[in-house]
């Protein structure tokens, strides 16, 4: 694996810090491969994090956005009162968290558990000021004019 070193960037930038932490996250870490998950971009401002999150109920899963991170949680709770013993046990039932960094202005629109894949739907909002704006072009002949004092008359 190569290993990346961004001391130059700190050295001659401002404003970036963030981005280059996640870089450094990112190269950092190995994602756990429990629960898999999808990542689908539905249109130009909208998304969707698709979890497998089979034989998880609603109560037992929760959905926390907090600054621009989404952490997606399962706790299975024991069932006590199971009559049965399990002889084999395929389909995993572990706690899980997930934790999704999310770019500026991109908010958490709803979420929906349906045959075993949560789906949590996203969308990027930005505010008009920071949205591009057309800035008219005026003319010389559309501008008043200003007299100013050297250019006097001689009478």
């Amino acid at each position: 694996m190569r290993t990346f070193d961004l001391t130059p960037f700190y050295r001659s930038t401002v404003g970036f810090d963030r981005l280059f932490s996640l870089l450094d996250q990112a190269a950092g870490e190995t994602a756990p491969g429990y629960p898999p998950y999808n990542i689908e971009r539905t249109s130009e401002n909208d998304y969707r994090i698709t979890v497998a999150v089979s034989g998880f109920s609603p109560n037992e899963l929760s959905i926390v956005s907090k600054e621009n991170t989404l952490t997606i949680k399962g706790e299975k709770v024991a069932n006590e009162n199971a009559r049965s013993e399990v002889l084999y046990r395929g389909i995993a039932a572990r706690a899980f968290e997930r934790a999704f960094q999310l770019a500026d202005y991109v908010t958490v629109k709803n979420a929906s558990l349906e045959n075993g894949l949560l789906h949590v739907d996203l969308v990027r909002e930005i505010p008009e000021a920071k949205k591009p704006r057309s800035i008219p072009i005026s003319t010389s002949a559309s501008q008043p004019q200003v007299i100013g004092s050297g250019d006097k008359a001689a009478a």
